[in-house]
């Protein structure tokens, strides 16, 4: 039997088969993860300590393709380049170019990994990325980091190419569940150009502990309550005759035994009837109840197996991938009436500790057709990305400003969209004060 990582195609995953159907400029299904360090980035050895990285992990170096029925990935012998950013963060990166589903740029003294969703999740991601900073350290600081073999991630080039959706689909088991309610839903004036708001804040991570354990929940709770509470401050009492609906990826590598680098992750939304008055307290309850229901192996394992069944289907594996693309897309339009906004927390970033002197921290964001949350820690730096279409940042400011009334300190920065349009938008990021 042939080794999975020798073959020069594979399927895409479950999760990977709705982001081409789905992706449109408005919505590239690109996200960026960027690690920003204490000197500038030389942009010579970030290429070599790339040439090194992308050997590590076969999966990156697959381009996408069309076939009569389902998109598939195919072996390339492109190699990255690294380049200097001159784009607006997560551009178009995907359907049949001859390039690689992933890039990196450096501007300043930023790393930055966008990657096209079809490819990997944030965690696979997020392994790469670190092996990349790590190879680049080694590269700049021989003397100090020389003795430092890898990251904590140890896979063999299989497990790294393994679909974990596949290997843990159960098609005996499949629970029926109640049709959704549609979810109050975020309006406003849009950005020009598919571009969008990119607002981050980075605070104390010990303060953030701190504060979600004052309230008895972990900080994924604890931000996703604060996200609802600063949506509620908008909402009309017309509105709130619709629930607040966050949707909240999970990394289902957590729950079952897997070591992939390809998408492996779930999706738990977590519902609040919005009323006049509530309190943090009645929302961080109202999360955690949502959470003991649905964040559990068996809930999980059930979605997985409903998810999977579909793709299993006889008739559906018949269907010609132009029709579909065109009954994926309505239906991912659908579920988006069903959320109002998104938190993804990548968890904490785990560096060897020679190149803590190195590094400031890690961050995360996502294209998107709603408001998303994207937040990772690194030592005691938490950054917390919000990105959104709108141009009105009120839910932003509110979420910042319960966070500075609470006694957690706040540094702000955000893109900057009023270039014009002859000039790109590179990571350009400038403090503001909300």
């Amino acid at each position: 039997m042939n080794d999975p990582a020798e073959k020069a195609w594979h399927k895409l995953d479950n999760a990977a088969k709705i982001f081409p159907p789905t992706s449109r400029k408005s919505d590239t299904r690109v996200f960026r993860l960027s690690c920003e360090l204490l000197e500038p980035v030389d942009g010579n050895l970030l290429q070599a300590a790339l040439d090194r990285s992308i050997d590590v992990f076969p999966s990156f170096q697959y381009i996408l393709k069309r076939g009569m029925f389902w998109y598939y990935l195919e072996h390339s012998n492109f190699r990255p380049l690294a380049s200097e950013e001159d784009k607006p963060p997560c551009s178009t990166m995907y359907l049949e170019s001859k390039k690689l589903l992933f890039d990196v740029t450096w501007y300043r003294k930023r790393i930055n990994l966008e990657v096209y969703h079809a490819l990997t999740d944030g965690t696979g991601a997020l392994q790469f990325l670190k092996t990349l900073v790590l190879h680049y350290l080694k590269l700049v600081h021989p003397d100090v980091m020389s003795s430092v073999t890898g990251i904590d991630y140890d896979a063999s080039e299989s497990q790294k190419m393994t679909d974990s959706f596949n290997k843990y689909y159960d098609w005996s088991k499949v629970v029926r569940k109640p049709k959704k309610p549609v979810a109050y839903q975020l309006k406003g004036a849009k950005e020009t150009e598919w571009r969008f708001k990119i607002i981050e804040g980075t605070v104390s991570t010990k303060a953030l502990l701190h504060k979600a354990h004052e309230y008895n929940a972990t900080v994924t709770v604890f931000l996703t309550a604060l996200l609802m509470q600063a949506i509620s401050d908008k909402m009309s009492i017309r509105d709130r005759m619709k629930p607040v609906v966050i949707s909240i990826p999970v990394n289902l590598r957590n729950f079952f035994d897997s070591k992939s680098t390809l998408n492996f992750f779930s999706i738990v939304d977590v519902k609040y009837d919005s009323t006049s008055g509530d309190t943090l307290e009645d929302i961080v309850k109202a999360i955690k109840e949502n959470f003991a229901e649905r964040l559990n192996e068996e809930h999980l394992q059930n979605r997985l197996n409903k998810l999977l069944r579909l793709e299993h289907n006889f008739f559906v594996r018949l269907i010609p991938l132009a029709l579909k693309n065109l009954f994926m897309s309505a239906a991912y339009s659908i579920s988006m009436r069903e959320i109002t906004a998104s938190v993804s927390n990548l968890g904490r970033v785990h560096m060897p500790d020679e190149a803590a002197p190195y590094i400031r921290l890690f961050d995360a964001f996502t294209s998107t057709r709603t408001l998303q949350i994207c937040t990772c820690s690194y030592e005691d730096n938490t950054n917390i990305s919000f990105t959104s279409p709108f141009i009105n940042s009120d839910i932003q400011c509110s979420f910042f400003r319960r966070l500075r009334e609470m006694g957690i300190a706040v540094e702000i920065t955000a893109n900057s969209l009023r270039e014009t349009p002859s000039k790109p938008l590179q990571g350009g990021r400038i403090n503001e004060n909300l």
